[in-house]
């Protein structure tokens, strides 16, 4: 067992419905009213939705008529992506006062280890708070804050008091915390797997725990060695402010269904654009072009390639997506495609997890 892993103090901070609340803050008649950023009334998805607007229903990734359906009064907002990420980096700014080790997932949400952190303060729990109230008091928005000793435990945990809230697991509270959790709550665990794991009687963590890794493993691939470990407190994954992007993508949905493949290819022409303009920002190229296409009645194919050589050309990108546009005759208009680049020469591989285990009857402030 290594020592100092296990008295690690993560905290992960997720913004609570972050452009809609952005969209509220700058304009004072949307508070208290149901928006949904992304999209309209007619076509398109949601990107985000406010709390009022959840209570209908409404959800990120849903289409905006079901969206409109649900809730009649919905008000649809163009995103402003600049505006968010100028925010976003307001709220990066306070993490770095606390510590160097922040792993952003997004605009909207972050791992930060504070197990040794710039204040001295030896309470995650107390640092969680102070951030919150600096990010309330400098941008106007609510922040939620889950804290444990894993990232696993620390995401869970942010989603339990939202919004405006925080929850610590206290290492002596993690087997009781896992084994009460419901399945579909378990990060990483989908619809699907959770349907999957109804069948097998599996509903909580308790349940989870009851199965042999040989067993998960049988019906759940690599994730079921992985299940078997978070249930028992067990990931070792550390806060990485460095962590290597595996893929780069990007996608559009249109405002009319299209049939024609010469609109389609204009548009994936434009999406190949974009994306490498990413690429040379980032530096990066890739092996793997992945084309999505989801059609008009919601069903999704995705196909892919891979190269026996790096890419970053829009040129190449655009020929690999073209064919495999070409690869098989379309079933139904389709009313959106993107293109992902995967297998990228980051330099170095994700860095592999031991599988010892670690001890939660740990005592220490928290």
């Amino acid at each position: 067992m290594k020592e100092g892993l296990h008295h690690r103090k993560i905290i992960h901070v997720d913004m609570d419905a972050f452009y809609a609340s952005v969209e509220q803050l700058d304009n004072p008649e949307l508070v208290g009213k149901p928006i949904a950023v992304g999209g309209s009334a007619e076509r398109g998805v949601v990107a985000a939705a406010s709390y009022e607007a959840r209570k209908f229903g409404v959800r990120s990734a849903m289409s905006s008529i079901i969206a409109k359906r649900n809730c009649p009064d919905l008000i649809f907002v163009k995103p402003r992506f600049e505006r968010y990420k100028e925010v976003s980096t307001q709220i990066r700014e306070i993490f770095l006062e606390y510590t160097d080790l922040v792993e952003p997932l997004s605009l909207d949400e972050a791992y930060l280890d504070v197990t040794e952190n710039k204040k001295g303060n030896p309470s995650a729990t107390l640092i969680a708070k102070e951030i919150r109230a600096k990010i309330k008091e400098k941008t106007g928005l609510n922040a939620s804050a889950g804290i444990s000793i894993n990232k696993f435990i620390a995401k869970i945990a942010s989603d339990h008091n939202k919004p405006n809230g925080q929850k610590t697991v206290h290492p002596e509270e993690i087997e009781e915390f896992l084994e009460k959790l419901q399945i579909r709550k378990f990060h990483g665990v989908g619809k699907v797997t959770a349907e999957k794991m109804y069948q097998f009687g599996i509903f909580n963590g308790f349940d989870l725990k009851q199965k042999s890794e040989e067993f998960l493993t049988e019906h759940f691939g690599k994730s079921g060695a992985h299940y078997y470990k978070v249930v028992r407190g067990i990931h070792l994954s550390e806060v990485k402010p460095d962590r290597i992007r595996k893929s780069l993508g990007a996608e559009r949905t249109f405002d009319t269904n299209i049939s024609s493949e010469i609109f389609m290819l204009e548009r994936l022409q434009n999406i190949s654009e974009e994306i490498e303009k990413r690429l040379k920002k980032g530096k990066v190229a890739g092996k793997t072009v992945t084309l999505k296409i989801k059609y008009s009645d919601f069903s999704q194919q995705t196909r892919s390639k891979t190269l026996s050589y790096f890419i970053s050309d829009k040129d190449l990108i655009l020929e690999t997506a073209k064919e495999l546009l070409y690869q098989e005759k379309m079933k139904e208009s389709v009313r959106l495609l993107g293109i992902t680049l995967s297998n990228l020469n980051t330099g170095k591989d994700e860095e592999k997890c031991n599988n010892k285990e670690i001890a939660v009857q740990l005592k220490f402030e928290f």
